[in-house]
C-alpha cells in the first residue's frame, strides 16, 4: 500500500507511460485516491511530466484537497518548459513567428486540451493577431484548469484593461493580490486600472509603496510620474520622470514624458544626454522614436526649428512603420459614413435610443482645443468632467466584427439595420459603462474624446437627447499640433503630413454632412474665437446646454480636477494666444500638409462646399 491507501501499479520504462497514463485518467472517476497514487508514481520516475500533473490536480481537487491541486496545477505549468515541442513554440513566439508556433501548439492541444500553458500561449497568439475576443476566451479557459496560474491572470487583467474594462480587470488584479499580495507586477497594472476610473489616490498609494520597496523600478517611477501629473501635481511628477531617466539614461518614454508637459523645458544639458542615448546599442526603435520626439520639442523651445523638424519627422517615420494606417481605408469609411447617417435614417429611427439628458460629447481633431472646453464646463456647478472614454469607441468594434460576421461592409451599414430597442439598449449599455467614471452627483458629464467624431451619427441614434460639441482648430496649427504629439496608440493618420492633411478634411466634410443632415443638433466652437472673446463663446456653450451662465466657467484654471491629457497644464492656467499660429516657424516643411489640406485651409473657419 501507498501513502494514498490504494495499491501501486507498477511500470518499468517510457514505452509503458502513455498506458500507466490512460489507467490513471480511467481510475478519477470511481477511484479518485487511486489515480493520485498513479500519477505520482510516474512522478516518481519523471518528476517533470506534465500530464502527470495534471491528473494528481484533478485527482486532488475530486477529494476536497484544493491547496495541493493547485500546487500540482502550477508544478504542470513549470513542467512545460521540459516539453520539446512547448520550448519551440515558445522561441518562436518570442521571435515573433506567430504561425509556426500556432502550428506546433494546436496538434500539441488537441493531444493535451488540458494544458494550460500551452493554452496561454495561444491566447497570446491571438493577443499579437489582434483577436482579442479568442485570447480573451483561452486565458479564461487557462484559469479554469489552473486558477493559481498567476501569470495567466496577470496578462487577462491587462487584456480587459486594454479593451476598456477596468473594472472587470480590477476584479481579476484583486484575485490575484489576494492570493500573491507581493506580485509587483500586478500591484502596478492595479494601480493603472485604479487610475484609468479616476481612483487616483489609491493609485497613487500603491505606486509609493511599490517605490518604498524597490526605488529603482524606472518604469513605476515613469507611471508614477503619470498620474502625479494628471493630478496636477506638475513639479513631482517632472521630478518622477527625473528620477526615471538617472535609473535608465535611454529610458525613451521617460525623456517625452518631461517633453511632453508642456510648459516644461530640456535644456542643452538634456539634449546632449538624449543624443547620446541615441547612440547606445542597446536602444531599440521604441526607446528611440521617444528620444526623437522628445529632442524636437526640446530644439523647438530653443528656436532650433530645423533639428526640431528632423527630429519630429524621424519620430514620425518610426511610428509610421508599425502603426499600419490606412488612408483610403478611412477615406472609405468616412464615404460610407456620410451615406448611412442620413435624414431617411434619422427620420425612420425617431423616438429610438435611450432618452437620456446626461451626457455632453466634446468631439473633433485631437489637439484643437478639446480639454480647454472641458475644463471650462467641469467648471460648471451642473456639469462634471470624467475622462476619455471607450465606450463608443468599443461598440463600433463590436458592430464591426457583427458586420463580418454577416459579410456586410462595414460598421456603419449595420448600423443603419438596429431597431429602435437595440438602439435603445445600446444607449443604456453607454450610460451604464461611464458611470464608473462619475464620482459626483451632478447631473450631466462630459465624455470627451475626439475622435468622436465619426461617431456623431452612432450617437443620434443611441442617445438623442445626448449634446454635442465640435471643437475645430486652425487647420495648420491643429494638424502640425497632432504631428508633434507622439501618441502611444490610435492616432495612425498623425504620423504623415499628407495623412493628417486628408483626415482633416474627411472630418470637415462629415460634420459639414451632419450640420446639413441634423441643423443645429452640434453645437460648434472655434478655438481662436474662444481665445478672443472667452465670455461671448461661454455663453453661447451653456445656452446650447440648456445652462445658465457661471462666472466659475471664465476662471476653469482655478478648478483643481484632474486631466489625463497633455494638455492638463494649459487648461490650469488663464486662457492666452500661445498655441496661436505654432505651425508659422516650421512652413518650410509643411507643403505636404498644405496641399492636402486644400480648400479647407483656404476657407477656414467657414467650411469649402466642394
Amino acid at each position: 500500500m501507498n501513502a494514498e491507501g490504494t495499491e501501486e501499479v507498477e511500470f518499468g520504462g517510457t514505452a509503458e507511460l502513455e498506458q500507466v497514463l490512460a489507467h490513471g485518467w480511467r481510475l478519477l472517476a470511481r477511484e479518485p485516491r487511486a489515480a493520485a497514487a498513479q500519477a505520482r508514481e510516474i512522478l516518481s520516475v519523471n518528476p517533470n511530466q506534465g500530464d502527470a500533473y495534471r491528473l494528481l490536480a484533478r485527482a486532488l481537487r475530486s477529494l476536497g484537497r484544493t491547496g495541493e491541486a493547485e500546487q500540482a496545477e502550477v508544478a504542470a505549468i513549470k513542467a512545460s518548459a521540459y516539453v520539446p515541442v512547448l520550448v519551440e513554440a515558445a522561441r518562436a513566439l518570442t521571435e515573433d513567428r506567430l504561425n509556426e508556433a500556432e502550428h506546433l501548439l494546436r496538434p500539441y492541444l488537441q493531444r493535451h486540451p488540458d494544458d494550460a500553458a500551452a493554452t496561454r500561449m495561444l491566447a497570446e497568439i491571438a493577443a499579437r493577431v489582434g483577436d482579442l475576443a479568442s485570447a480573451e476566451q483561452l486565458l479564461h479557459r487557462a484559469l479554469e484548469l489552473a486558477p493559481a496560474y498567476s501569470a495567466a491572470r496577470l496578462r487577462l487583467a491587462r487584456m480587459l484593461l486594454s479593451r476598456n474594462r477596468p473594472a472587470e480587470s480590477l476584479k481579476v488584479l484583486d484575485t490575484l493580490l489576494g492570493t500573491d499580495p507581493n506580485n509587483v507586477a500586478a500591484a502596478g497594472s492595479k494601480a493603472a486600472a485604479l487610475g484609468s476610473i479616476g481612483e487616483y489616490d489609491e493609485a497613487l498609494v500603491l505606486y509609493e509603496r511599490l517605490l518604498a520597496e524597490d526605488p529603482d523600478r524606472a518604469g513605476v517611477w515613469m507611471s508614477y510620474g503619470h498620474l502625479l501629473h494628471t493630478v496636477g501635481r506638475g513639479e513631482e511628477s517632472l521630478a518622477a520622470y527625473r528620477r526615471a531617466i538617472t535609473i535608465d539614461p535611454g529610458f525613451g518614454e521617460a525623456w517625452w514624458s518631461i517633453a511632453n508637459v508642456k510648459t516644461a523645458r530640456l535644456d542643452d544639458g538634456d539634449i546632449a544626454q538624449m543624443t547620446a542615448a541615441l547612440e547606445l546599442p542597446e536602444i531599440d526603435e521604441t526607446k528611440r522614436l521617444h528620444i526623437h520626439f522628445a529632442l524636437g520639442k526640446a530644439q523647438e523651445d530653443a528656436s532650433d526649428f530645423e533639428a526640431s523638424f528632423r527630429n519630429y519627422d524621424a519620430g514620425n517615420r518610426l511610428q509610421r512603420e508599425s502603426a499600419g494606417y490606412d488612408a483610403a481605408a478611412h477615406a472609405d469609411f468616412v464615404a460610407r459614413s456620410i451615406a448611412t447617417y442620413s435624414r431617411p435614417l434619422f427620420a425612420a429611427r425617431a423616438g429610438g435610443g435611450f432618452p437620456a439628458h446626461d451626457p455632453i460629447f466634446i468631439v473633433g481633431m485631437p489637439r484643437a482645443g478639446s480639454t480647454l472646453i472641458e475644463q471650462i464646463l467641469a467648471s460648471h456647478s451642473a456639469i462634471e468632467g470624467t475622462s476619455e472614454l471607450p465606450y463608443l469607441t468599443s461598440m463600433v468594434q463590436r458592430l464591426g466584427v457583427e458586420a463580418e460576421a454577416k459579410a456586410m461592409p462595414g460598421n456603419p451599414d449595420l448600423a443603419s439595420t438596429l431597431e429602435p430597442n437595440a438602439l435603445r439598449a445600446m444607449g443604456l449599455e453607454y450610460l451604464e459603462s461611464a458611470q464608473v467614471h462619475r464620482k459626483t452627483r451632478k447631473p450631466r458629464f462630459i465624455d470627451k474624446l475626439p475622435n468622436n467624431w465619426i461617431n456623431v451619427g452612432l450617437i443620434q441614434l443611441i442617445l438623442p437627447n445626448a449634446k454635442i460639441i465640435d471643437a475645430r482648430r486652425d487647420p495648420l496649427d491643429c494638424c502640425f499640433s497632432n504631428f508633434k504629439q507622439n501618441y502611444a496608440r490610435g492616432h495612425g493618420f498623425s504620423y504623415d503630413m499628407e495623412d493628417l492633411g486628408l483626415y482633416y478634411r474627411s472630418y470637415v466634410e462629415f460634420m459639414r454632412h451632419i450640420d446639413e443632415t441634423l441643423p443645429g443638433r452640434v453645437h460648434r466652437v472655434i478655438h481662436e474665437h474662444l481665445v478672443d472673446d472667452t465670455e461671448t463663446e461661454v455663453r453661447r456653450l451653456l445656452d446650447y446646454l440648456g445652462l445658465p451662465f457661471e462666472e466659475s466657467c471664465l476662471r476653469f484654471y482655478e478648478n483643481d480636477r484632474a486631466v489625463r491629457t497633455p494638455s492638463a497644464e494649459q487648461v490650469r492656467r488663464p486662457i492666452n494666444r500661445e498655441g496661436v499660429g505654432k505651425w508659422k516657424p516650421y512652413e518650410p516643411w509643411l507643403g505636404p500638409l498644405k496641399a492636402s489640406l486644400g480648400s479647407v485651409l483656404s476657407c477656414y473657419p467657414e467650411v469649402p462646399l466642394d
